[in-house]
């Protein structure tokens, strides 16, 4: 960014005197000629007389929702605007409900699950049988979840549905598709330190949560090694006494369809609801943490520490904070580090607020190498500011405006909707969360900004993450003054090798 300025000041420098003088004069005879255009320009600025109107109240077409006997729930959209039939099953239980010793087990099931196919056809003959009809039916595992989608063309729509159903009741696991499933994934941890972004992304998790926390535990080729077969028919044997969500969208009637869907899951037995989850975290203690990367020109700085869930009661209020603080160009962040300083490449974040769990607040921060120490403290006291510099009617208003017209665009599309309300389903908040939800936008003030920056922001409690090249971090981090600099291991570990056996 500043060498493509710095070589055209070179450029000029380097001309004679007398061309360098015709430049000067040419450059002064356009300002002169410029000068109305900017004074106008100055005067007038038209864009800002814009009116912005109210937005329309926000009562999107919502599905068509039943709830079984057993306590399964269905979803129904109907949309016949195109020939199409797509479904899914969303199941409780993630990797956060894993045994540690088998981290990564989840990302295992997800992929064999598919892969391995059915007693009745096989995931190989599966592929073709679905590449001939232009239908697709996939598998997945999540932090808190595990599911099973499917979509065809209507003429299809039977079809594929029943396999995706045999999938689901009858998978047939095959030890070569769950070893293809650990070497990819053996890959992946082989080559999780080439990205800086990704390591500053998963220890900027670990000192959030705890290292040994569920949502920063992390995979090892030792964990996903111990994976067996039968850890994955243990793991399938729960789907059917879960609480699921199924959810249909497409070109079908819905009468039709809730008669086939109960055929399916009205005879599975009562649901078998997950005892309330009771995490606990140990956040790393406030400092500078760095992780020494060679290879790289520049420092990716994660400013975190504990935050709280969606649940919260200030959640429309922090999400104000949110695009005040750094959602977006005209955001405290970007304004003073980038535009103002000319300190990153990029800056912003804030609150992440998560449905069930404690998220993080976090603040990304690019920068060139010799920038870190400057850049980092620009952005803490930026983050500082929260509960010292007034907050404005002006950014209040922006924010929301940001925030209500993006919030209409997550949600234009029945697809989108019915996604929405199997998520609302799944942990258990209100049907009418998004009209609540804007409504409480709207009635966010500048005293609640207050109040929650307050409640929410304590710098005392920051921890500081940075991965950059060590020898070009110039100062070093320690003038930061927030105690010694911790340095972070990111080796990875090999697995231990099998014991020798003595054979007389």
């Amino acid at each position: 960014m500043n060498q493509g300025l710095g070589a055209r000041e070179q450029g000029l420098g380097t001309r004679d005197q007398g061309s360098g003088f015709r430049v000067l004069w040419q450059i002064g005879m356009l300002a002169l000629l410029a000068a109305p255009v900017l004074l106008s320009a100055q005067q007038a600025k038209p864009w800002e007389q814009i009116a912005t109107p109210k937005l329309h109240e926000f009562h999107p077409q919502q599905p068509k929702r039943i709830e079984l006997k057993n306590g399964i729930v269905l979803f129904l959209q109907e949309d016949h605007e195109l020939p199409f039939v797509s479904g899914s099953i969303m199941i409780p239980g993630g990797s956060r409900d894993e045994d540690a010793a088998k981290a990564g087990l989840v990302e295992l099931y997800g992929q064999a699950w598919r892969t391995s196919g059915t007693a009745k056809m096989n995931g190989d003959a599966m592929d073709e049988f679905l590449a001939e009809r232009a239908a697709r039916i996939e598998t997945g595992g999540d932090v808190d979840s595990t599911s099973l989608g499917w979509n065809s063309l209507k003429g299809n729509a039977d079809e594929v549905y029943a396999l995706a159903m045999d999938l689901l009741f009858h998978p047939k696991w095959d030890a070569g598709k769950l070893k293809l499933a650990q070497q990819q994934e053996a890959t992946s941890i082989i080559r999780r330190n080439d990205s800086e972004n990704g390591i500053a992304s998963r220890e900027s998790t670990k000192l959030v949560y705890g290292a040994n926390n569920p949502y920063a535990r992390q995979t090892e080729l030792a964990t996903i090694g111990s994976v067996k077969l039968a850890d994955l028919e243990s793991w399938h044997e729960r789907t059917p006494k879960g609480r699921l969500i199924v959810s249909v969208r497409g070109d079908f009637d819905s009468a039709a369809m809730e008669t086939k869907l109960r055929a399916t899951f009205e005879v599975l037995p009562q649901i078998v609801r997950e005892p309330a989850r009771k995490d606990s975290f140990d956040s790393a203690k406030p400092g500078v943490y760095f992780i020494d990367k060679k290879d790289v020109n520049q420092s990716n700085i994660q400013i975190v520490a504990l935050g709280t869930d969606r649940r919260s009661h200030d959640e429309a209020a922090l999400a104000v904070l949110n695009d005040i603080l750094g959602g977006g160009f005209a955001s405290r962040l970007f304004q003073t580090v980038r535009t103002k300083l000319g300190l990153a490449y990029a800056v912003g974040g804030g609150f992440s607020l998560p449905y069930d769990h404690p998220g993080a607040f976090d603040v990304d921060v690019m920068t060139k190498s010799a920038s870190t120490v400057e850049a980092t403290r620009a952005a803490l006291d930026e983050i500082a500011s929260l509960n010292q510099r007034p907050f404005t009617e002006e950014e209040l208003k922006r924010a929301k405006e940001n925030i209500l017209t993006g919030f209409l665009f997550r949600f234009d599309t029945r697809a989108k909707i019915l996604s929405n309300q199997v998520r609302l389903e799944f942990y258990g908040y209100p049907a009418n969360y998004l009209e609540t939800y804007e409504a409480a936008l709207e009635k966010v003030t500048v005293a609640d900004l207050t109040a929650v920056a307050h409640k929410y922001v304590h710098p005392e409690k920051l921890s500081v993450l940075v991965v950059g090249n060590g020898a070009e971090i110039k100062p070093g981090l320690d003038e930061l003054k927030m105690g010694a600099v911790m340095p972070v291991d990111i080796t990875i570990p090999r697995p231990a090798a099998p014991a020798a056996t003595n054979k007389k």
